[in-house]
């Protein structure tokens, strides 16, 4: 759940982006219809309030469901995270589903307004396992060693639980922001204010939502009662619900657009199959087909040399026909070089965006293996009987990642512009490659941390924790620099990433590019959980013992930290061959990543901002 933090905490950053996707894509529905209502702030009550509610809602059961799962259901460490992991995957991987279904048949009202359902009901259905003694295993008090796991049919009730969670996920990640900006009219002055304020607030609530959730909600959970503390965010989300339908006669609700973009990709792929025979270089690059719609939302790109078997698809051949406007006859069998362009686009962007997947692998570890080093070690303050829940303990990434971006913003980038004579001081693949430069250290501090950590906890153990282990001596704050080291990096990387693809893809494909990075996202859970079963197997006959036991004391973390910190050290190699090799949208010609500035100035231009 700490990643959806990231993630819109990223979109801050795209706002500029975001504003001049708006002003364009939007303005031709304001002057086809002028008969839209803009109510503006009046719906941002409904809007805001559904946000907050639904925030509250998941986070405050995502945030400390892997507690849950050891503690109530009574798994193993292994197992709980590789469900985790999974659970996050699908869940990202589904918005791609989600965004396509959004802009081809249903519009983003009746999506949010679905899978806002789906995920009260998923909660609910969470909330029902701790509640109902029937639907979880027995209680394992401290004198047992072994414990009953759960049932068949109270695991498939608890998977059914993060099904209805992905589904309502699936809606709710890639659609809440851009419905949130329907409602302001983006051909005014009032509404394009309108739109910053309301990005401004979107970030309060989530970052109130965060905080709430991973102290008191969370608390509640490991104190007091899973049932009530489960009970909680299913509560809050089904105010949620409410909250959103009260103001569904008052909203703006744009409808869909149909699967243009993805069948613009598609054509260009399956013409370049059906003339691959062909030989481009019979064809001079002033034959080929050129057409642009005039109802294209997109800036003009200039033919670029990459990737150059896809220019087959704009050969012009003799069974080829042309309508009278210009237009092919049969866009299956000839596409324009503009619809190449922006099929090069995407195909560009994928190498930088494969190195983002092995990016976050590093960044999961502080949400999941770190709750468990959390656990066992000494979590009270000063000294006394008060403990801070394990799962809390990744709010320091958060506050690490909100305290450093405006002074980054406000403070960092005016003193580089004056050096480097740039917009954004430094260009967007720079800061990416910061972000990963960053997550070296954050691992190789992890390491070390844990073999402090493992090394007291067996020379001077300070208690014990049921079917885990003995208690380190180190405090469990001693965790805070990786998770600001984390923190930071996704302030860099994860940041610059989400700004990377929104300024990288046609102006028609922005949809996609918001599902891009949640795929990314979906890769690195599932990476994750490969490479965590793959250690935990190859090491459990090796003679150093298994890495990932049950008792981090008996295991090796640190040993798997740094196999990550290698990984990290490759892909950072990695990515600066593909930021070198990378060139931008609207260019020509080979750039470096010290042009992007320039680049995005001229897209800038291209689009009419």
């Amino acid at each position: 759940m700490n990643h959806i933090g990231k993630i819109e905490s990223g979109v801050e950053t795209m706002e500029k982006n975001e504003n001049e996707r708006v002003e364009k894509n939007e303005k031709s529905v304001a002057d086809e219809d002028p008969k839209i209502n803009y109510r503006g702030w009046k719906v941002m009550p409904f809007i805001i309030g559904n946000e907050t509610f639904e925030k509250l809602g998941t986070i405050g059961t995502l945030a400390n469901l892997l507690v849950y799962l050891t503690t109530v259901f009574n798994l193993s460490n292994i197992t709980a995270t590789n469900i985790i992991n999974i659970f996050n995957g699908s869940a990202n991987l589904s918005t791609l589903l989600g965004a396509f279904l959004c802009d081809t048949y249903f519009g983003r009202f009746k999506t949010l307004g679905f899978c806002t359902v789906a995920s009260f009901l998923g909660l609910l259905v969470i909330q029902l396992t701790a509640w109902i003694k029937e639907m979880h295993p027995p209680h394992c008090g401290k004198e047992k060693i072994t414990c009953t796991g759960p049932s068949t049919g109270q695991m498939a009730f608890l998977l059914t639980g993060f099904g209805l969670l992905i589904v309502g996920a699936s809606g709710i990640r890639p659609c809440n922001l851009a419905f949130g900006v329907d409602q302001f009219n983006p051909n005014t002055e009032s509404g394009k204010k309108g739109i910053n304020s309301f990005f401004n607030w979107y970030f309060i609530t989530f970052t109130f939502a965060q905080m709430v959730s991973l102290s008191l909600i969370v608390y509640i959970q490991a104190n007091v009662s899973w049932a009530i503390g489960l009970g909680i965010p299913a509560v809050l989300m089904l105010i949620s619900c409410i909250v959103y339908y009260t103001g569904s006669q008052y909203y703006v609700k744009v409808k869909a657009t149909g699967p243009a973009p993805l069948t613009s990709l598609t054509q260009v792929i399956v013409v370049a199959i059906k003339k691959r025979t062909l030989n481009l270089q019979h064809y001079p690059l002033d034959s080929l087909f050129k057409y642009i719609s005039p109802q294209s939302r997109n800036s003009k790109l200039p033919h670029t040399s990459q990737f150059s078997f896809l220019d087959k698809a704009a050969i012009i051949t003799p069974k080829d026909s042309i309508n009278p406007d210009g237009s092919a006859c049969d866009p299956w069998r000839l596409c324009s070089m503009q619809q190449v362009e922006e099929m090069k686009c995407l195909v560009r962007v994928i190498p930088i965006w494969l190195s983002g997947i092995f990016f976050y692998v590093a960044i999961v570890q502080q949400s999941t293996m770190l709750v468990f080093q959390a656990v066992q070690s000494d979590r009270s303050v000063l000294n006394t009987s008060f403990k801070i829940p394990a799962a809390s303990y990744t709010i320091f990434q958060m506050m690490s990642l909100t305290l450093w971006l405006p002074i980054y913003d406000r403070m960092i980038v005016p003193s580089l512009r004056m050096v480097t004579k740039k917009e954004g001081g430094i260009t967007v693949l720079q800061r990416m490659g910061i972000g990963m430069f960053l997550t070296i250290f954050c691992m190789m501090v992890s390491g070390v941390v844990e073999e402090r950590r493992r090394t007291l906890a067996l020379s001077n153990p300070i208690g014990m924790v049921p079917r885990k282990g003995a208690i380190s001596s180190m405090s469990a704050l001693w965790l805070v620099p990786q998770l600001i080291l984390a923190g930071l990096a996704d302030a860099f990387t994860v940041v610059g990433q989400v700004e990377f693809f929104y300024k990288q893809f046609p102006e028609n494909m922005k949809s996609l590019a918001g599902s891009l990075f949640f795929c990314g996202l979906a890769g690195s859970s599932y990476l994750s959980s490969l490479l965590i079963s793959i250690i935990h197997r190859v090491t459990d006959k090796s003679s150093t013992g298994n890495w990932l036991p049950q008792d981090l004391n008996k295991g090796r973390l640190d040993y798997f930290y740094y196999v990550i910190t290698a990984i990290q050290v490759v892909n950072l190699g990695y990515f600066i061959l593909c930021a070198k090799w990378y060139r931008y949208k609207g260019d020509g010609t080979s750039s470096s990543s010290l042009e992007l500035d320039q680049v995005s100035k001229q897209s800038q231009k291209n689009v009419g901002v």
